[in-house]
């Protein structure tokens, strides 16, 4: 059995196992409850109280002994389901807080902040920043300095990214600074000729909403990458980008 699924509602492996033991053993004291599980009573019986709470147990009393009851597991559902409402109720939140939390970082005086990633997991994280960054704009494009070898690792760490981006409507203004590449979209590529020899050691640089990217590699071949936050910073990098697009024939 996949258990899994019950951590996404937020039980742990121990609130899990007494659940899944009440299921198959039916009405259990705390005592019995605690021996079939591996669990001290006092553990026991706060994994109890947690699990009514949520609605999956329940008790009655026999004997005056207190004895504990798996409820149906079609209860999971309703659990699932109120957690989807509690999160939608936290999204809403969110998003009503979003610019006074945004207000509070911007009280450093746009003092540029630079943020480091590593590896395919970093290389999507500055993509997928592009993307929601670029879809929040009034005019969603922005522009890229593209470079072999670091290009594959853009696309090898995000295979379907320009299909996000052609369905979010982003467009993407690039300059290849080495041969290949291609349009797929909502998009635009010039060339520049550029002295084959330094093609493998050139950066990949996105330009987009206020900010600045920078993809390369380490000293291990390893692909990271920099994101650089400033509004003069990007204003200085856009001017540049388009003098120099404007100028390619």
């Amino acid at each position: 059995m996949d258990i899994a699924i019950f951590k996404k509602l937020g039980l742990g492996d121990k609130e899990t196992a007494v659940y899944l033991s009440l299921l198959e053993h039916g009405a259990s004291s705390v005592r019995n409850l605690a021996a079939l599980t591996n669990l001290n009573r006092g553990t026991a019986y706060d994994i109890l109280k947690k699990l009514q709470e949520v609605g999956l147990v329940s008790f009655f009393h026999k004997n005056t002994k207190q004895n504990f009851v798996a409820e149906d597991p079609e209860r999971i559902l309703k659990l699932l389901a109120d957690r989807e409402q509690d999160l939608k109720k936290a999204e809403e939140k969110i998003k009503e807080l979003i610019p006074e939390l945004r207000s509070l970082q911007e009280k450093g005086g746009g003092k540029p902040t630079t943020k480091f990633y590593e590896g395919k997991a970093g290389i999507k994280f500055i993509l997928d920043d592009v993307l929601n960054s670029a879809k929040e704009l009034e005019i969603k494009e922005y522009y890229i300095y593209s470079a072999a070898g670091v290009r594959e690792d853009v696309y090898g760490a995000y295979p379907d990214f320009n299909e996000k981006r052609i369905k979010g409507g982003v467009k993407a203004n690039t300059i290849s600074l080495s041969e290949g590449g291609g349009t797929y979209g909502i998009d635009e590529r010039k060339w520049l000729k550029t002295e084959k020899s330094s093609a493998g050691n050139m950066t990949y640089i996105l330009i987009y909403a206020n900010k600045c990217a920078f993809i390369s590699r380490d000293s291990h071949n390893s692909p990271v990458g920099v994101i650089i936050e400033n509004k003069m910073i990007y204003e200085t990098q856009k001017i540049l980008f388009l003098q120099i697009w404007n100028s390619i024939k």
